[in-house]
């Protein structure tokens, strides 16, 4: 990692930026690449548009968004709008959590002060701005960093299980990657509902899901799906690489599979490919195989914050980094057995400045 800042001075280097409100720390990246290529660099610190909120960002996630959007793989991320030569946003990062300080001219939701958390343009950084559309007031009973890790996982998993697979009670479901940042939400989300949930993992993770709620876990090193004759009413594949034939396999009959992203492919496709392999074949048999692309709305954060307001839900925190240490996390996401979802601590759960007028 290049850096401009000593790894041992970012305390201090944190707070003489913060001396100019109109400067911050931030993970910067000018272009594509591995970890590496990420600087902590004092940049200029970003101002709300008319329907944009300015917030004191307390603590960011870190999940597999973050790494396409890092390497600009697959290209289809390019395409998507993020830039085709060089990232256009150059801050890291999507999950936040933090405080207001400022409000666009257009806002009506949100205050200065605030506690409020969802998907932001840039939020490896001591400010971020996000869109009101895309924000939601955290829950008194929900930390900073439980938040923080919550809006992107959380959201996709509810719509993977609810609008997709319209769980019904009862229903027996199988989630692949249990463990993971998507996962850990989509086992207790289903178990809320009333699923009865089995869930795969890698062995670091099994304990983990079995306290997240799920009946059963197979460990995908010790044993492979269909070993026993058990079959499923919905399955979410997360991330895995499980050919749709095996994942049908083990499907009832008139069963639903929901297929969130993929890791295998090529550099122009990723794993997309399996997705619509899947849904071509789905019309012409009684099994209903699909995939969606989450919507970050302002009514499924909601819902999610609704979850985490009652207790049902409770955030799977993995490991801890500081801001310095964002490139190392990013790496992290590559580490076999890692379970639950990373966090970028930013500032301690009292911390906080003054709102900038």
């Amino acid at each position: 990692m290049q850096s401009s800042i000593d790894h041992n001075e970012t305390d201090a280097a944190s707070d003489a930026a913060g001396m100019d409100s109109k400067q911050m720390l931030a993970m910067v990246q000018d272009r594509y690449g591995s970890a590496d290529l990420l600087e902590l660099r004092r940049i200029d610190r970003p101002s709300p548009a008319p329907g944009e909120v300015l917030i004191e960002v307390h603590a960011a996630g870190v999940d597999r968004g973050v790494w396409h959007l890092m390497t600009g793989l697959p290209y289809l991320v390019r395409l998507a709008g993020f830039g085709m030569v060089r990232p256009k946003s150059p801050v890291l990062g999507l999950d936040v959590a933090g405080r207001v300080m400022a409000v666009g001219s257009e806002v009506t939701r949100f205050s200065v002060g605030d506690e409020v958390f969802g998907i932001a343009k840039g939020s490896y950084a001591e400010y971020a701005v996000v869109a009101e559309g895309k924000l939601a007031l955290k829950p008194a009973n929900v930390t900073h960093e439980q938040a923080a890790v919550s809006a992107v996982s959380g959201i996709t998993a509810l719509e993977a299980l609810t609008d997709v697979g319209h769980l019904q009670a009862g229903q027996k479901v199988l989630v692949v990657g249990a463990s993971g940042g998507v996962g850990s939400f989509a086992v207790q989300i289903a178990t809320a509902l009333g699923g009865r949930v089995t869930g795969v993992s890698g062995p670091d993770g099994v304990d983990m899901v079995l306290a997240l709620g799920a009946g059963r876990v197979i460990d995908h090193t010790r044993e492979d799906l269909g070993d026993d004759d058990e079959r499923f009413d919905l399955i979410l594949d997360i991330g895995g690489r499980n050919s749709v034939k095996r994942l049908r396999s083990v499907l009832s009959p008139e069963g639903t599979l929901v297929i969130v992203g993929g890791e295998d492919g090529n550099r122009v496709t990723g794993g997309v490919g399996r997705q619509v392999r899947a849904m071509l074949l789905s019309p012409f048999i009684r099994q209903r195989l699909t995939s969606f692309i989450s919507s970050e709305s302002r009514a499924n954060i909601e819902r999610l914050a609704d979850h985490l307001e009652s207790g049902a839900v409770v955030p799977a925190i993995g490991r801890r980094f500081t801001l310095a240490e964002v490139p190392c996390a990013i790496a992290a996401l590559e580490t076999a057995g890692s379970a639950g979802k990373s966090v970028i601590v930013i500032r301690g759960e009292t911390e906080g400045r003054e709102p900038l007028m």
